[in-house]
């Protein structure tokens, strides 16, 4: 229980984090968990930790607020639910099940990867990861992965592109490789990655050894492969039609934080409305899954009123903000309740983050630049912008100045908008 507070650390059931508001826990959770079990989550985080759920730009949920007692209590509810995920390198894919859109069949691809992996028996670093990007309408270009296989058509039939390191603008493209092959050629790059240490990471070895590695380990596999055309952002709020003929439906969390009483008669709402599965995804969203149109319509009618994120143009969806001061033990500020604050004033438009507020230097909520980032520090306030919370401030402000600079920064005019 003594690990130190640190960025990049994975704090799962066995080995939760310690921070401000208590010990805090990371489920990845199964592709599907039916509004029931997702119910009985929320039920456990109310009576064990402090009753707050995240989900995590990668998709991941986190519940905070437990205690050393609490705990085995709780991990021992999750398990008995059987709905997170226990493989030891993180398999991510396709956001939506039976996309339309979709080339290859990503769950039994991912099937074929996890259990190959798990059969190997490597031991990597806690935040490896795999990405099995498979065409859909929700693709996964923004997520960083060790190895990362995308999906595209080529003369020769149906390929995976193989990359490795960053996310897919700036990761390193080793080939292509078969369907078929997917498993093996995983296993062989993991198995590279596993070779120098336990604590290594593809980019790492992309920088001290080039991709010599890499290509040595899949050397009679890879094919080449094709420059792919970049893909525009995609946010998962909305409705998407499934193979089926049913919908998903997007919902997102302010800032990837909700209550756990409103995610549990949100989830009861689902199923009321006939829907069979929940998904927590990448963008901090909640993805309910088998909704006809009706159903669909109703429920983001309902979410509205319970306070989640229904419309990709609302201003909430662009802010990212961490916990911040008290909950967050490294914060200086309190990063939420400003970015709620910060929200109210400014229009409706859809579109990247253009505001970052980070309680401190580490940036957990978005590693990325935004338009506008702010640092909390014992100086106050950071102003950066066009830059991460990597960059030197250029300036601080106290946080009672901090909202008008934000409004005043993003609306040069100096209207603003309730």
């Amino acid at each position: 229980m003594n690990r130190s507070l640190r960025r990049g650390a994975c704090p799962g059931l066995s080995e939760p984090m310690p921070t401000g508001d208590g010990l805090l826990v990371r489920i990845l959770l199964k592709d599907r968990v039916s509004p029931e079990a997702f119910i009985a989550l929320c039920l456990a985080a109310g009576a064990h930790a402090n009753g707050i759920l995240e989900i995590t730009s990668r998709g991941s949920v986190q519940v905070r607020g437990l205690t050393p007692p609490s705990i085995p209590l709780f991990a021992s509810q999750v398990a008995a639910l059987d709905i997170a995920q226990t493989h030891g390198v993180v398999v991510l894919t396709d956001p939506i099940p039976h996309d339309l859109n979709a080339l290859i069949d990503a769950e039994a691809s991912v099937l074929a990867v996890q259990t190959a992996i798990e059969a190997a028996g490597f031991v990597l670093a806690p935040k490896v990861a795999v990405v099995i990007d498979s065409g859909g309408r929700l693709h996964l270009d923004a997520l960083c992965a060790d190895v990362r296989l995308r999906a595209f058509r080529s003369r020769e039939g149906l390929r995976w592109l193989v990359a490795l390191g960053g996310d897919a603008y700036s990761a390193t493209t080793l080939g292509a490789v078969a369907p078929h092959g997917a498993a093996d050629t995983v296993v062989r790059l993991l198995g590279t990655i596993a070779a120098c240490g336990r604590t290594a990471r593809a980019a790492d070895i992309l920088r001290d050894q080039g991709i010599a590695p890499f290509r040595s380990a899949v050397a009679t596999a890879i094919e080449d492969a094709p420059s792919l055309p970049a893909r525009i952002p995609v946010d998962p709020i909305g409705m998407h039609p499934l193979r089926n003929g049913r919908l998903a439906l997007g919902i997102a969390l302010p800032f990837g934080e909700a209550d756990a009483e409103a995610l549990a008669r949100l989830a009861r709402a689902s199923a009321d409305r006939g829907a069979h599965a929940l998904r927590a995804v990448p963008g901090r969203t909640l993805l309910v899954i088998g909704l006809n149109e009706d159903g669909a319509l109703g429920l983001a009618a309902a979410a509205a009123r319970l306070g989640f994120i229904v419309r990709s143009d609302d201003p909430r969806r662009r802010i990212a903000a961490c916990p911040g001061k008290p909950a967050c033990a490294s914060g200086w500020i309190e990063a939420r309740v400003l970015a709620r604050e910060v929200a109210q004033r400014l229009p409706a438009r859809a579109g990247d983050i253009d505001v970052h507020i980070s309680g401190c230097a580490k940036g957990c909520a978005h590693p990325s630049p935004a338009a506008l980032t702010i640092v909390g520090s014992d100086r106050g306030c950071g102003i950066i912008h066009h830059g991460s919370t990597r960059a030197t401030p250029r300036r601080y402000v106290g946080p009672g100045r901090l909202v008008s600079e934000i409004v005043r920064s993003l609306t040069p005019s100096g209207s603003t908008h309730g």
